[in-house]
């Protein structure tokens, strides 16, 4: 089995079309020989490169160890294109070939993955960022270099990666958390950088569940853009949070020579995940001056802000609520030493979250041992449509027709039996953020998930303009395994 290779960047052009196969390759983590999978060798997969408005095709053959699909995350490709099985395609099976025609109509950070036991693929190794660059020179300031940054965590045991089983999904409680840290597949990773340099990174959080909150103290930050294009208002901040699924563009000085430490803050812990080194050669060209610009994008702020005044207060189209249910079999199989509820199940209030505030988001896996005792055969979660009350891919009559703007609330229900955060995406259209707890949202953005916080009800905006049916889930990998998933169609 071959090594595991660095990610290559492959820069494409309208027409082009590129192989990617899907391999086992081992890799060394943390001092453990990790037998994974990698497209083309590598982890992360290659870098696509590619101009907006242009036209790519991606002949994808599976020589890994499941079935397997590509879905271009956030890109509003053509609908038989978008890698869902039963929805858009049948799987790819082991040994068989399939070709992804990809139109890139938007510029910003997108990554690709398949969709087929998401859980397994991705903790796998399957996963890889594609930059689309602006038709104009001016969409974003200018910069000294590019950089994405492919954010992950990966579970490990002495043996390699903590095992999966082939039938059912694991730790669907509250998703696998990993136990090392990755950036770009690589503990403690390295960038050398020269002193006053502004570096872009493009940050992309591919980890089954955990929320990442991007820090490099001492350096200068600036949150340009997010999942589908720019903010409204560029702002300096000194984290960024990247919820599983999501992406954020940053723009950084380096003003000084020294390391910089590049960490995941949470409100308890802080890890390092590598280090950027500045040395004190001077950068040429400086655009000092420009970074200290935060500039406000008038094309972006007349579009959101037509369509705030238009959808902020006027009544959702669609509604849903995020739930779980457990079945006899969990409620029974968990012994710890606490009272029971329902058939046996035994837990206390504070740890399934009833009754106590606790905090809106959900940083470390807390519930370890039942998380890891919980699969996808006892357990469901849900989105349940508030007018109907029909449940993840039975509710099925959400139509909506070409360029429609839908106003759909979704509420994350506290008093269900585990309320946590949940990343929602959308495939094939671009949403908007309209409005959290009835608070508008100051600084808009073009999206493809929005991150939904215990006990909060969103309102977002979907922008209905790409014909087909396409599927809504949870980007907790193992929530979606377990059922979080519904589809809607566009006419």
């Amino acid at each position: 089995m071959p090594e595991a290779q660095s990610p290559t960047a492959i820069d494409l052009t309208d027409g082009q079309s590129v192989d990617l196969v899907v391999m086992p390759v081992k890799k060394t983590i943390a001092g453990r020989t990790v037998k994974m999978l990698g497209y083309n060798g590598s982890i992360p997969g290659p870098t696509f490169r590619i101009p907006e408005g242009s036209e790519i095709t991606i002949n994808l053959k599976n020589g890994g160890d499941i079935a397997t699909t590509l879905h271009a995350h956030g890109v509003r490709m053509d609908n038989p294109f978008d890698g869902v099985p039963g929805v858009t395609q049948k799987e790819i099976a082991v040994g068989e070939s399939f070709s992804y025609k990809l139109k890139f109509s938007d510029p910003g950070v997108f990554w690709y993955h398949p969709h087929v036991r998401t859980d397994y693929a991705l903790e796998s190794g399957l996963y890889a960022n594609i930059i689309v660059t602006p038709k104009g020179s001016t969409y974003w300031s200018p910069v000294n270099r590019e950089i994405p940054l492919m954010l992950d965590d990966i579970a490990l045991d002495k043996n390699g990666l903590l095992p999966f089983d082939s039938k059912v999904a694991d730790h669907t409680l509250m998703g696998r958390f990993g136990n090392v840290m990755l950036v770009n597949g690589e503990t403690g990773y390295q960038l050398q950088a020269k002193q006053g340099e502004v570096v872009r990174f493009y940050l992309t959080n591919a980890a089954n569940t955990r929320l990442f909150n991007f820090a490099l103290p001492g350096a200068k930050m600036k949150l340009v853009g997010a999942d589908v294009g720019r903010y409204e208002r560029e702002t300096f901040v000194d984290t960024v949070l990247v919820a599983p699924g999501e992406r954020r563009v940053v723009d950084v000085f380096f003003e000084k020579p020294g390391e910089y430490v590049m960490k995941h803050q949470t409100p308890d812990k802080e890890y390092a995940l590598g280090a950027v080194s500045v040395s004190a050669e001077t950068t040429n060209p400086s655009y000092t001056n420009e970074f200290s610009v935060l500039r406000t994008n008038i094309t972006v702020v007349d579009e959101l802000e037509n369509l705030m005044n238009i959808y902020l207060t006027k009544s959702p189209d669609k509604s849903l609520n995020l739930s779980l249910d457990m079945t006899a079999e969990m409620r029974k199989g968990m012994p710890m030493g606490m009272h029971s509820m329902g058939g046996g199940m035994a837990m206390s209030d504070k740890d399934m979250g009833m009754g106590d505030d606790g905090d809106a988001l959900e940083w470390e896996d807390t519930m370890a041992s039942m998380n890891a005792l919980s699969n996808s055969a006892m357990m469901k979660w849900k989105l349940i449509d508030g007018t109907t009350g029909k449940v993840n891919m039975d509710i099925g009559d959400w139509s909506f027709k070409s360029g429609e703007k839908v106003k759909i609330r979704i509420f994350n229900d506290p008093q269900s039996l585990h309320p946590m955060q949940h990343p929602i995406h959308f495939h094939g259209q671009r949403l908007m953020a309209l409005s959290t707890n009835g608070v508008k949202n100051d600084n808009p953005v073009w999206a493809d998930t929005v991150l939904v916080a215990k006990g909060d009800t969103v309102d977002i905006l979907l922008d209905a303009s790409n014909p087909g049916v396409w599927v809504a889930h949870c980007h907790i990998l193992e929530h979606a395994e377990s059922g979080m998933m519904t589809s809607f169609k566009v006419e």
